[in-house]
């Protein structure tokens, strides 16, 4: 995976991918076209979502390598076609002319494959994912900022996708309706529910892209403050992108629960030891983010259940007992 500092976004980005090209080309011709997955959180702020000036990089990578089509497709918390004029995604439809690009709101598209999940009386509660994220003729770039959450600690590249992947209602339908709430129900479900999530749509994950040139620190990830961190982190396994990320926000790796999961159950790898990273050091660019100020609760996801079920077997046997 590759690591580059620097003081331009979109080289930074481009550079980052560039630099782990022999991972991604071979997987990238194999397929029909490309989705990139940016974070589109929220309209109103286009500081929590993803630059169009990352995009930008990875549209200078793609540009000489690859001709088929590709899309910038999300599901927003809020109005997707929102976003993408506050963020100034539509400048990229004529800045790129000669391509074939672009813009899809998953929601307003409104196709879909069903998961089931659990809620938080642990009862099964499907939820709708976004049929072209799970589409295998797509090449999936996810291009996420570098976050922290006020929920699961940090919200990277692997977030990015678990999250954008349920819908919504699109815009004037009624009543409204949103799976993307499914997944708050209480920190140790959210968890679970998100590795559920990551194994339902890792089969079609091509290349991870973070942007930490203005990483947000505090209330993310939609009210948090800037840290100009300058990074850019590339590679084609999720998991270790999101490490490394961790690892340049100074954030203790065993807090985050669903990339733990993740790692655990083989969708990437999460050993910092067992990961080539390629540019800067990890030490040159590392900073100490501030947490959400929730911090505290959101760990609680590691702590035993307060409320346990009974040992049924234990039960009967005092039962048995009782009745000899």
């Amino acid at each position: 995976m590759a690591l580059i500092h620097g003081e331009d976004r979109r080289k930074n980005v481009h550079d980052a991918l560039v630099a782990i090209d022999g991972q991604v080309r071979p997987k990238l011709q194999r397929k029909k076209y490309v989705i990139i997955k940016p974070n589109g959180v929220a309209a109103h702020n286009p500081f929590s979502c993803t630059s169009a000036d990352a995009l930008r990089g990875v549209l200078d990578y793609l540009a000489p390598r690859f001709k088929g089509p590709v899309v910038i497709a999300e599901s927003s918390a809020e109005d997707t076609l929102e976003a993408y004029e506050s963020c100034q995604y539509n400048r990229l439809l004529s800045e790129y002319g000669k391509a074939k690009l672009s813009l899809v709101d998953l929601n307003r598209e409104a196709k879909f494959e069903t998961l089931p999940l659990i809620d938080f009386d642990l009862h099964v509660t499907p939820v709708r994912l976004a049929a072209r994220l799970l589409d295998p003729d797509a090449f999936v770039i996810c291009a996420a900022v570098m976050k922290t959450h006020n929920t699961v600690v940090a919200t990277l590249s692997v977030k990015n996708m678990v999250l954008g992947a349920p819908l919504h209602s699109a815009p004037g339908e009624t009543p409204f309706w949103s799976d993307k709430r499914k997944y708050h129900a209480g920190v140790r479900q959210t968890n679970y529910n998100m590795l559920l999530t990551a194994q339902k749509l890792q089969a079609n994950w091509g290349a991870a892209l973070v942007d930490g040139f203005e990483g947000m620190e505090g209330n993310g990830p939609g009210a948090g403050t800037p840290v100009p961190s300058r990074i850019a982190i590339a590679s084609t396994d999720y998991i270790a992108a999101d490490r490394v990320a961790l690892e340049a926000m100074g954030i203790n790796p065993q807090w985050v629960g669903y990339l733990i999961y993740g790692g655990q159950v083989g969708l990437g790898q999460y050993d910092l030891a067992k990961i080539d990273v390629l540019g800067a050091p990890i030490a040159s660019v590392k900073r100490n983010y501030r947490l959400h100020p929730d911090i505290q609760r959101q760990l609680q996801w590691m702590g035993p259940m307060e409320d346990l079920p009974p040992k049924l077997g234990e039960l009967r046997q005092e039962l048995n007992k009782a009745l000899a």
